[in-house]
């Protein structure tokens, strides 16, 4: 092909694929519904970031510039526009963040013109990723992100080694940006970080998630919280833990919080990531919780198991058998657009409603902790149904 079937080619699939309707997947669970294709890929890239459209210095029309993967977003609503900062890899394994916007929520994403220029502070980032989203009392729409950096303590030679701090930007519109110092607290690392939207006794309040280093909690017992005085300076002296990592659970390994918790009438929905270990390697599926209004660090529901593990075509990617959420909407009308990722490759949306996600919290068992409880809980279901129900109709 020459240049200009290239150019006609490429600019037809790349407009086909952003325009592309999305279908709702029936649920059985009934808890949320799926969608069929993912909102956001690699393929999403808008053509003026990866090729050269200069004729002479690309007569090919080769990409110049690669990308690898679009996968956990920040989510918000503003001015009628769903938007998600979305994590953009590229070829050379640097994330940065992008903003992409749809009308509905659920499909015709579009990457605004340009990726986000994101300031520095005297410790440049190498990496940068995972943005949460908070829209604050103070008037301000915060993005908590992690920031990795080459450890400095690591022995010669060692080229792999990295240390995780929470970064913390503002914003009001998504487009200009100010870098606020990294959060500083008095665990080894930080990853996870969440700002909570309200103020608490005049104080910044933070889910945390403490960690001994980047990749092993160690120590770190869970999802932490913790106050700081100010958010120009954030830091938190003392973090306790909310939900705390335990034995032979979808969190056994490690836990943190996903997005901003919703606030409802009956408490803050919580959505977050759970880690065990398989044989095939760590396995990450989302978890809910409900926490007290007034207390936020307290859970009050919390139901058993995950709520959305990797399915199908998303147990495969890059990191495979990972589903991982860091954005979700709330409608006006009570919709929850869920934005999640799969197998670090590829951005999802699931929608539900504020009344199902309670329900869901409130009226789910929870984890009992050992097998011969789980069949408790099963047989306890089973004798309710009886008494409502001949079980045999429905079966046959």
């Amino acid at each position: 092909m020459n240049y200009n079937e290239r150019l006609e080619k490429i600019s037809h699939q790349y407009n086909t694929l952003v325009s592309k309707p999305n279908s709702e997947i029936f649920s059985t669970n009934g808890i949320y519904n799926r969608y069929k294709n993912p909102i956001l890929t690699r393929d999403h890239i808008p053509l003026h970031w990866r090729f050269d459209f200069n004729r002479a210095t690309n007569p090919h029309f080769m990409e110049r510039i690669g990308f690898n993967a679009v996968f956990n977003a920040g989510a918000i609503k503003l001015n009628g526009k769903y938007l998600v900062v979305a994590r953009v890899e590229g070829n050379d394994r640097k994330s940065l963040f992008a903003v992409a916007e749809s009308p509905n929520g659920i499909d015709n994403f579009k990457f605004w013109d340009s990726p986000v220029s994101l300031p520095q502070n005297d410790d440049p980032d190498t990496n940068v990723y995972d943005m949460r989203l908070t829209q604050h009392d103070d008037g301000w729409i915060y993005g908590v992100f992690c920031a990795e950096r080459k450890d400095p303590g690591a022995a010669e030679g060692d080229t792999s080694s990295a240390t995780a701090t929470a970064g913390i930007t503002r914003t009001k519109d998504l487009v200009s940006w100010e870098r606020l110092p990294d959060l500083k607290t008095n665990s080894g690392q930080q990853r996870n970080v969440v700002l909570f939207p309200h103020f608490i006794d005049g104080k910044y309040a933070f889910y945390t998630r403490p960690q001994d280093g980047f990749i092993d909690t160690g120590k770190g017992g869970g999802i932490g919280f913790g106050l700081s005085e100010t958010i120009e300076n954030a830091y938190i002296e003392k973090e306790s833990i909310v939900d705390p990592k335990t034995y032979h659970t979808i969190y056994e390994v490690k836990n943190g919080q996903g997005p901003t918790p919703i606030k409802t009438e009956k408490g803050w929905l919580n959505l977050a990531h759970g880690v065990r270990n398989t044989a095939a390697g760590l396995r990450y599926t989302l978890y809910m919780f409900l926490t007290h209004i007034d207390k936020p660090w307290e859970i009050i529901h919390k139901p058993h198991g995950h709520l959305i593990a990797p399915l199908k075509e998303e147990r495969v990617g890059d990191v495979s058998n990972v589903v991982f959420s860091n954005g979700w909407i709330k409608d006006d009308d009570g919709k929850v657009f869920i934005y999640y990722a799969s197998s670090d490759t590829r951005l999802h949306v699931a929608t539900s409603t504020i009344d199902k996600l309670l329900d869901y919290c409130i009226n789910s068992p929870e984890d009992k902790l050992h097998s011969h409880c789980s069949v408790k809980t099963i047989q306890a279901l089973i004798d309710a149904n009886k008494k409502v129900t001949t079980l045999k109709s429905i079966t046959q």
